[in-house]
């Protein structure tokens, strides 16, 4: 019997018309409803005619999370008066309930995906309600994509709702607006879909501000600050003191929620329950049925939208969320703990309020609310795209360019997934999709697992290919251990949620090789791998082995070989580190399986791996080895070696005799760009060529070149040949005459060259006939430090280039008397203080009166007398 009376309590009831009207002419809406309103229960059960008016239809709900589909599911089938799987079902990833008159069923967008790659047309689909869309998850972005394909080119008629609390409703009208025409052929694309908003009857809820009363660290990585969870934790504390009613905590991830779980004992009456997507089906069930007991329930993102958690009061909100990060430098992928979003505040704040006033306890200070980014970073922005580009791929375009995305996904982190997937063999060269490819995509995971999943099968068997891939998918508890091996035998053993769920997927895993074939699909083979080795994949020996082969398989360049101590390089360059106590410890080889870094470590972390032998690490990671002649500056020299490597770990090394030249000259500039030119020989001629050559170029630019150490790097090709082709070694730099070579960047081909003694000579003649060295040292203004008698007579500053020098004026000690850029302007009236101070102390050299008229000496009084 349908609950007539609790469906006449959601409020969405109201804005039903609008949204038939609005599918009913343009085929696509847009539905704003806050927490609460029944959009996720209501509206399917409306479009799908099982409230007792309109038409039948078939709807299918498009949910984010597991947890989500089967709660919405259940709640449904409860309006309905039935039992799931009859007028309502569901579909999760390893888990069915449909029956023939099913006539509303909520997916996983995963679940979806899949589906709109086996049926394009989605076959017997009237309408898809794409629910908490704000959420920005990439299936979800990639299904609303394909969906508005099928509109445009297949099946006009479908209708496609986008619905969530808190969303970018302009963007998403307008993208499906720009997918849809109406189901009349005419084109609309320049309109937006109808944005249909429902007024809900959310309960106010008071917010509380609640900073930690010290300074926390950020989050970095997966890493939280202790202190604030134990903030956290004492926060819940103080808002079950202050409120009645159920308590829900938001928490990143399920670390925090045993955490502050573990901080929560002694409550008294009052229960601490943990929901999260690793959470027993019969936990969630229990977190979503009221209590008997006042409850706190711990909980992730996944009780911020379509569950109704009955009962809470009060929420507390770390104001930290889970995101996917791709870090390409390292080759690592992971989630890594952010800030959550103002509408991710909103949603949560929210919850207190869906059936009486409550309070939201946010535990970060109110003037940083509003520096929160509003909406959460969309997953195809930061995330692996490998998965997205292989159902792109599949589904006809490659790039993604013909796609109605709301956010284009970056051209570099789609080259790097198109590389990925070409490795794995799940695109060719060219960049279809082949059967291999096609295989991968049906299977439901990563194509980096899919790929393990069919060689290990062809090596191990399919159960424990299965087995293994199905701990590579959903990473195992820590007091699993960090030794894949170990955790495959705990999870076999065990009998708890993760165990349970680990056996459902490694029977869903096993069947579905079972569809493609014996379970032992043949990869690409070493063979069409460059320089392959002669390594091939055999089957373990022990059953230890197997957990590595098939992780080498999905991560062949997280391969990595022991340096000592712990620490380890991976087939990626990466440098990692073993954590204390691990049982990896003295393996030379591993395979790691998850990886991060910690906070101020230039150094990844290996969470979970296996141990692997040398053979099994060649043949799984074949297209990374090469082998051949390496020659470059190390450790101060040349060094030439034929090395055979995988990726940058190296195998074997040998000395190579007769280094190819063109490798050797490569080398020694690289020798250069590391150390400068300090490894040639300057003589002070050298030396001096150089600054006059920075003196001309500053003053008169081209054709003069510069010389400074960047510009005359960026150029050694060219001004150090020959002698740089000549040379084999460091010590060969060293015999290069820099002044010699320099001489070649001058401008000969338009004879400018002829006229650097004009323009920057190396020495001036002053009045008494000796010939001084200039300095160039400031290429701004060159010196001249010469014998004050020596320039008696000369009117005027000389110059160089158009520039005065500046003119050191020396004792007849050559100890600097005076400076100056204005001679004339010296010996009018600089000269006679300087007079005065020297003639006392050198009596014996001529200090006359008029200096302008006087003859320049470079000798004594006595001397001149005896001379004239």
């Amino acid at each position: 019997m349908i609950r007539t009376d609790a469906l006449a309590e959601l409020p969405v009831r109201t804005a039903l018309p609008t949204l038939e009207a609005a599918l009913d002419t343009r085929g696509t809406a847009v539905l704003c409803a806050p927490p609460g309103t029944g959009k996720t229960t209501l509206v399917p059960l409306a479009l799908a005619g099982l409230l007792g008016q309109g038409e039948p239809r078939r709807v299918l709900v498009a949910e984010p999370r597991r947890i989500a589909a089967r709660a919405a599911a259940r709640r449904m089938a409860w309006l309905l008066g039935e039992q799931v799987g009859e007028s309502v079902g569901f579909t999760v990833r390893g888990e069915r309930n449909v029956g023939r008159g099913t006539r509303v069923e909520v997916v996983t967008t995963g679940v979806l995906l899949q589906r709109l790659q086996r049926d394009q047309e989605l076959s017997g689909v009237d309408v898809v309600v794409l629910d908490e869309c704000h959420e920005r998850h990439l299936d979800a972005d990639t299904v609303a994509a394909f969906l508005l394909d099928v509109r445009q080119t297949l099946r006009p008629e479908l209708r496609l709702i986008a619905a969530s609390a808190t969303t970018d409703a302009e963007g998403w009208a307008r993208l499906l607006g720009d997918g849809g025409d109406g189901g009349d052929g005419g084109s609309r694309a320049a309109e937006p879909a109808p944005v249909v908003e429902a007024q809900g009857t959310a309960h106010p809820v008071e917010i509380v501000w609640a900073p930690p009363t010290r300074p926390v660290r950020p989050p970095h990585g997966m890493r939280v600050d202790p202190a604030l969870l134990t903030h956290v934790a004492a926060t819940v504390r103080r808002a079950l003191t202050e409120r009645t009613g159920d308590v829900l905590c938001f928490l990143p991830g399920v670390g925090e929620i045993a955490r502050v779980a573990g901080q929560l004992g002694g409550l008294g009456d009052v229960d601490v329950l943990q929901v999260h997507g690793r959470a027993p089906a019969a936990v969630q069930d229990a977190v979503l049925s009221p209590g008997t007991r006042r409850r706190v329930v711990l909980a992730t993102a996944v009780a911020e939208s379509s569950l109704t958690v009955l009962g809470v009061r009060v929420v507390v909100d770390s104001g930290l969320a889970r995101e996917p990060r791709t870090d390409h430098a390292r080759g690592l992928s992971a989630l890594t703990t952010v800030r959550a979003s103002q509408a991710a505040g909103r949603q949560r704040a929210g919850r207190a309020g869906r059936e009486a006033p409550g309070a939201v306890y946010r535990c970060w200070d109110e003037a940083e609310d509003g520096r929160l980014a509003r909406f959460p970073a969309p997953e195809i922005k930061v995330a692996d795209l490998t998965a997205f580009a292989l159902q792109t791929a599949c589904w006809g375009d490659p790039d993604a360019s013909g796609l109605a995305l709301l956010d284009p996904p970056p051209a570099g982190a789609m080259a790097a997934a198109r590389h990925s997937l070409t490795a794995i063999g799940a695109l060719d060269p060219a960049g279809r999709v082949p059967e291999r490819g096609l295989r991968m995509a049906r299977l439901g995971l990563h194509p980096r697992l899919g790929r393990a999943l069919l060689d290990g099968a062809r090596e191990l068997g399919a159960r424990t290919a299965a087995e293994v891939v199905a701990l590579l998918s959903e990473e195992p508890p820590r007091e699993y251990g960090n030794d894949l091996a170990g955790a495959l035998r705990a999870a076999r053993r065990g009998g708890d949620a993760y165990g349970a769920r680990w056996r459902t997927e490694t029977r869903r895993l096993t069947s579905a090789l079972g569809r493609q074939g014996d379970g032992r699909e043949a990869g690409p083979s070493p063979a069409t791998a460059p320089n392959p080795p002669s390594a091939r994949l055999s089957a373990p020996t022990a059953e230890d082995r197997a957990p590595a082969l098939v992780t080498a398989l999905a991560f062949p360049e997280r391969i990595a070989r022991s340096k000592g101590a712990g620490a380890y390089l991976m087939a990626s360059g990466t440098a990692a580190e073993l954590p204390d106590g691990s049982p990896l410890f003295g393996s030379e080889w591993i395979a790691v399986a998850v990886a991060d870094r910690p906070v101020g470590s230039a150094h990844a972390r290996v969470r979970l791996g296996a141990v692997l032998d040398e053979d099994t690490a060649r043949a799984a990671a074949a297209p990374l080895y090469s082998s051949g002649a390496e020659v470059g500056w190390t450790d101060g020299d040349v060094v030439a070696r034929r090395v055979d490597r995988l990726g940058a770990i190296e195998l074997r090394v040998r000395p190579l005799g007769d280094p190819d030249p063109a490798l050797v000259r490569q080398a020694l500039l690289e020798g250069l760009a590391a150390e400068g030119t300090v490894l040639l020989k300057w003589p002070q001629k050298a030396q001096e060529l150089r600054r006059r050559l920075a003196f001309v170029h500053r003053q008169l630019g081209e054709p003069w070149p510069a010389v400074d150490e960047t510009a005359l790097l960026a150029r050694a090709d060219e001004w150090l040949e020959p002698e740089l082709s000549k040379a084999r070694r460091r010590a060969d730099l060293a015999r290069i005459d820099a002044g010699q070579a320099l001489t070649r960047l001058l401008p000969w081909a338009t004879g400018e060259a002829a006229r650097l003694d004009e323009l920057a000579p190396e020495r001036f003649t002053v009045p008494s006939g000796s010939s001084v060295r200039i300095d160039y040292t400031d290429p701004e203004q060159p010196v001249l430090a010469v014998k004050l008698q020596e320039m008696f007579g000369l009117a005027e500053t000389p110059e160089v280039a158009g520039v005065p020098v500046l003119v050191h004026l020396l004792s007849p000690a050559g100890r600097p008397a005076a400076v100056t850029a204005d001679l004339a302007s010296f010996w009018h009236s600089g000269y006679q203080a300087v007079r005065a101070e020297l003639r006392g102390r050198y009596p014996k050299h001529p200090w006359p009166q008029d200096p302008a008229g006087a003859a320049p000496t470079k000798f004594t009084n006595a001397r001149l007398r005896r001379e004239s």
